[in-house]
């Protein structure tokens, strides 16, 4: 039997140290005084405008608040990195591992790098950012960018456990190596952030980890607004992380450059020194710093709030403190500003659709509605995502029927399980890839304790592309089709859903009412706005049966 402790060998894909000159690059001092280079977090931030102005421009939607909020982390982080490899004349990735869960800022990183020159990116390339060619995608991902992601990330607390088997890994070679992982307070709703929490800190008391330092931007916000607000205060939560075995540095201002430098420096030498105590760095930030609107909203812009290119010049000029933009953001926006004055003008000559198009949510948000109206004891409990899945019309009519758990899909079809068992009809709501794979046990688990439940599973197929392969459900119907006492239904139209999902509730309740157990529905739908009929005459729509749309094909 081998005793050896040596891996397969593995050569590293990522980027080298940067060698070009900093851009926008500000003179600042680490924790020991010695000069420090830091990119600036104004430039970042307007580049991540453009970049999303860019993709908006391109159809695809994008994030602000999120990646806005971690830019002084960001730029703190990689500066002392940067600085301690160069010292020590080795490669960034042979000292530290450096990993974003927080998958929705990833467009900060790539603006960050892009400062840098690092991977060979440039401004030029940020351009592409969510376009089909680009590998600059929505959320970071290995497979597309190897120079630069080294965990693809996207769903929520899905990088933390992962970066806790890099370290691991690292302990078991006996190298020296520090693990660095951003994470963003909602995603430590989620189950396996949350063991990882404990694991972490359990596993390092043991000699198991190598140092390893987490930080969280706490902004108490996520999609649809303040957490404590929407679901419950996360409060609790990190107050635990001292009793799980974690040294907790609190950094009250996310935002103070300085600040963060100095936090940084003085963590990455404690943890160093003592990898049997892994450090939290629990970081206040804001939502959408930078823009006052943003800031003061409750989702702190979390999508990009502007629409329109001819709003984005006082968008980025509020960024970059109203003052003359750099010539490089300057000719951008203005190529921006052309972009968006011919898709404006585009669209003015385009001849009017004469079909009535909306998103498939829409007649899910009926069905609801009218079926709580007609006395049926319709439930919906959700995790953030309801303005995306379509029951946020239910939620608004009915608040005392609406359960948002946080960030934690697991849980929210578990406990819409335990609402079943008790006389509800749960309905479920998130996107499809989340449902069909952090759904997947407790959909199983459900059906198992005879407590089916609704779920509405938006975002199907490729209309999410733009997110990256994270968030593309590609195989939704494999996963969930063989589910035990489940049905499977994809929706086509608004009219199809308000009459399909109706349908579905009054079967539910109808069997109950007969003492038997209904089966589980998984209705999937798109994003994007559809017909709101397939058909010229008023059509009668089943449960279960197929509909004719065309009888041959017209040329």
């Amino acid at each position: 039997m081998s005793s050896s402790r040596s891996p397969l060998p593995i050569t590293s894909e990522l980027a080298g140290n940067p060698v070009q000159d900093l851009r926008f690059a500000l003179k600042m001092q680490d924790r020991a005084g010695k000069p420090l280079e830091v990119v600036d977090p104004k430039a970042v931030r307007a580049l991540i405008a453009l970049m999303d102005m860019q993709a908006v421009l391109g159809g695809a939607a994008s994030h602000w608040g999120g990646p806005s909020a971690f830019a002084e982390i960001n730029s703190a982080l990689y500066a002392l990195v940067f600085s301690k490899v160069k010292a020590n004349g080795q490669a960034w990735y042979e000292m530290f591992h450096l990993i974003n869960d927080a998958g929705h800022c990833e467009n900060a990183l790539y603006a960050l790098k892009a400062l840098y020159g690092f991977a060979d990116l440039s401004i030029e390339d940020l351009k592409g950012f969510r376009s089909i060619k680009s590998p600059l995608t929505g959320h970071g991902e290995s497979h597309l960018f190897p120079q630069g992601v080294l965990l693809s990330n996207g769903p929520l607390g899905s990088s933390l456990p992962q970066a806790q088997g890099l370290c691991m890994a690292d302990r078991l070679q006996g190298l020296h190596r520090l693990t660095a992982t951003a994470i963003s307070d909602g995603a430590c709703m989620e189950g396996e952030a949350k063991e990882s929490l404990a694991a972490i800190p359990g596993l390092a008391a043991q000699g198991k980890m190598n140092p390893f330092v987490l930080i969280i931007s706490d902004n108490n916000t996520k999609l649809t607004g303040r957490i404590d607000k929407d679901s419950f205060s996360m409060k609790p939560t990190f107050d635990s992380l001292s009793a799980l075995g974690w040294e907790v540095v609190t950094l009250e201002n996310g935002h103070d450059l300085q600040g963060c430098i100095n936090a940084f420096d003085e963590v990455f030498q404690r943890a160093q020194s003592n990898p049997h105590k892994p450090i939290a760095i629990h970081a206040k930030t804001i939502k959408g710093y930078g823009v006052k609107k943003t800031m003061e909203a409750d989702s702190g812009g979390h999508g990009f709030p502007v629409s329109d290119a001819r709003d984005l010049r006082n968008f980025v000029y509020e960024i970059w403190g109203n003052q003359d933009l750099p010539s490089e953001f300057e000719s951008w926006l203005e190529e921006l500003e052309k972009q968006g004055l011919a898709r404006a003008e585009a669209a003015e000559k385009k001849p009017k659709d004469v079909q009535i198009k909306e998103k498939v949510q829409a007649g899910v948000a009926k069905a609801l509605v009218q079926k709580r109206k007609d006395g049926l004891p319709v439930v919906s409990v959700s995790a953030d995502l309801p303005g995306s899945t379509g029951v946020a019309g239910f939620q608004k009519a009915y608040p005392e029927f609406t359960f948002d758990v946080g960030v934690a899909e697991s849980n929210m079809v578990s406990v819409a399980a335990g609402f079943s068992k008790m006389g509800y009809i749960p309905v479920v709501d998130t996107f499809s890839q989340f449902g069909v794979t952090k759904g997947g046990l407790p959909l199983t688990m459900a059906a198992l304790s005879e407590a089916p439940v609704i779920a509405i599973f938006s975002h199907a197929g490729f209309q999410d592309a733009a997110d990256g392969a994270s968030h593309q459900a590609l195989s939704y119907f494999a996963q969930v089709g063989s589910l035990p006492h489940t049905d499977v239904f994809c929706l086509a139209t608004s009219e199809e859903a308000e009459v399909l999902v109706g349908q579905a509730v009054e079967d539910f309740a109808q069997k109950r009412k007969k003492g038997e157990v209904p089966r589980s529905k998984i209705f999937f739908l798109g994003r994007e706005n559809f017909p709101r009929t397939l058909f010229a005459k008023p059509h009668e729509y089943r449960l279960g049966k197929a509909h004719i749309v065309f009888e041959k094909i017209v040329p």
